[in-house]
């Protein structure tokens, strides 16, 4: 595993320990850009390696992924027994490694024969419930192998609509979380985002849902408006500030066609690439932008995965969504290390910061049918008739309401990152067990003081053993402080008060930047020197977490 950075290495060994220690389906989270098809590979050769008999099937839903996939196979293991099932890429061959594509393989699963451990790439499309082509494909592989594993990747683990993918009886049990967008992009793995305000916003006040989602034909019709598509064009030309490749991400094929035109239109170089785009023309068009032919780049749903060029320097999200997996793949590919600039500059004309938080710090979607107890209401002013909070009229006297006020965005610049705030140099932290007055549950808490001993601390809460999403998220946190604060062992106790022990003897962090939220604060980023980072960075591949008691 000598190819893979130390926290692709600590994903393979903390997937390891999770099988000595549990049973079922993990899924290895790692944000877009950690190199996810460098873990695949080299967790492949080590498994084929050290049980010379095991099958491993490989599975995702486009042919760039295999491609990707099977090319860092190759780099791993020149001489790897890989086989690519892939009508798409235009190979039907099975091996020991075989790298599928879902609708190729699912409808010939009798020709893989034994399987003994399959891996699915952006897992997050598998279905919560026991239907769709991933899970009759596992189902059954596992009839012929019920020993059958199957490891998920993602960078984004939770659907519209169900919630985090391990919520209910659901495919995966358990979320495995080696590294933090926040970490990777302090150690330069990743290039931050920056975000600007824009004065053009578009509204989608009337569009209708479905699934969770806006209707997308409701959508392009609300945004794919002449004068907005110029608007927004210009705004993007006057913050463009001499970025060389921009990507659009729009609302639907005539929207994407339409943008483009009136790039054109205002002599910029522009392509719109969208589902049926012919594949050569596609793969001219994408030559054409990373050779820089071509500024401008507009597509409709395509280019959220399997599309890396790093050097993407400007993003305009003219799509309005509900989804926060598709923010985040919007978001992710402008996060890849750059030849000619330490950033990515992000235009959110869509409001989808507002609506999902900044990239570190995403809030996940609900599950289906999650508050939505008894219907709200509203009193009439009139006849105090109580009426549904959305009626536009009162059903007793006729009373008309007022049209309700579009709710205002609130970005700041930067907020896309999550990194606004105060900053505090610090000169001490303190670390306690704590009980919450209001649920009675057991957490962490961290005081952080700055020179002036006088002044309040800023006290940050981690819900370390609250059940759902706050508990991993809290859990992913404590790993990576523990980690740079070189107290690698707390992470190995089994109370509170000595996991608050370890850490009071770590290294603080030198700064911290925070946030008021509310009656709290969240810290939103902690700074540690450069030497301490390395040094945390080596621990967490000798010792794996583990989740405390």
């Amino acid at each position: 595993m000598s190819m893979l950075r130390d926290y692709q290495e600590n994903a393979i060994q903390m997937l390891y320990q999770w099988f000595e220690k549990n049973t079922g389906n993990p899924c290895i989270v790692l944000p877009t850009g950690a190199g996810k098809s460098h873990v695949v590979a080299a967790l492949c050769k080590n498994v084929l390696q050290e049980w010379p008999e095991t099958r491993v099937l490989m599975l995702t839903h486009v042919k760039e992924l295999i491609q990707q996939n099977a090319e860092k196979m190759l780099q791993h293991w020149p001489d790897a027994p890989l086989g690519i099932y892939s009508a798409s890429v235009g190979i039907k061959k099975i091996d020991s490694i075989t790298f599928a594509g879902i609708q190729s393989i699912c409808r010939n699963a009798n020709l893989l024969g034994h399987v003994d451990l399959i891996i699915i790439d952006e897992c997050h499309l598998v279905s919560h419930k026991d239907e769709g082509s991933y899970r009759k494909l596992i189902n059954k592989l596992k009839n012929a192998n019920p020993r059958l594993c199957v490891v998920g990747l993602t960078a984004t683990p939770y659907r519209l609509g169900h919630g985090l993918i391990t919520d209910g009886d659901t495919l995966f049990d358990d979320l495995i979380e080696p590294t933090s967008i926040e970490e990777l992009v302090q150690r330069k793995f990743l290039a931050p985002l920056r975000s600007k305000v824009t004065s053009q916003k578009l509204d989608v006040s009337g569009v209708k849902k479905r699934g969770g989602d806006f209707i997308e034909a409701d959508l392009q019709a609300a945004v794919d408006v002449p004068e907005r598509n110029r608007d927004a064009v210009k705004e993007v030309i006057k913050l463009a500030d001499g970025r060389k490749a921009w990507l659009f991400f729009c609302a639907g094929v005539q929207h994407a066609l339409n943008v483009r035109d009136e790039l054109i239109a205002n002599n910029i170089s522009a392509e719109t690439i969208h589902a049926k785009t012919p594949t050569k023309d596609r793969e001219q068009i994408i030559a054409d932008f990373r050779a820089g032919k071509i500024r401008a780049l507009t597509n409709a749903n395509v280019l959220t995965t399997g599309f890396d060029y790093p050097d993407i320097d400007l993003i305009a999200m003219l799509r309005p969504t509900m989804s926060a997996t598709l923010y985040m793949q919007m978001a992710g590919r402008g996060m890849r290390p750059k030849s000619h600039t330490d950033h990515c500059l992000v235009l959110d004309f869509a409001g989808v910061v507002a609506t999902h938080g900044p990239v570190t710090a995403v809030n996940p979607p609900k599950r289906a049918g999650e508050g939505n107890g008894e219907a709200p209401v509203k009193a009439c002013p009139d006849c105090n008739e109580l009426v549904a909070i959305a009626a536009r009229t009162c059903s007793s006297c006729g009373h008309e309401f007022p049209a309700p006020q579009p709710k205002a965005l609130e970005l700041r610049e930067d907020d896309i990152m999550g990194s606004v705030g105060n900053e505090l140099a610090v000169s001490h932290w303190w670390w306690r067990k704590h009980v919450s007055r209001v649920s009675g549950l057991e957490m962490l808490a961290v005081s952080y003081y700055g020179d002036d001993m006088t002044a309040q601390p800023i006290v940050e809460y981690l819900p370390v053993l609250h059940a759902g999403y706050p508990g991993e998220k809290a859990l992913q946190l404590l790993a990576s402080i523990a980690r740079q604060a070189g107290a690698i062992e707390a992470l190995n106790q089994g109370d509170l008060t000595e996991v608050a022990r370890e850490l009071n003897g770590g290294r603080w962090p030198e700064k911290i930047r925070y946030r008021k939220d509310g009656k709290f604060y969240r810290v939103t980023r902690r700074d540690w020197p450069a030497a301490d980072r390395a040094r945390g960075a080596a621990a967490a591949c000798a010792v794996v977490p583990a989740r405390v008691a």
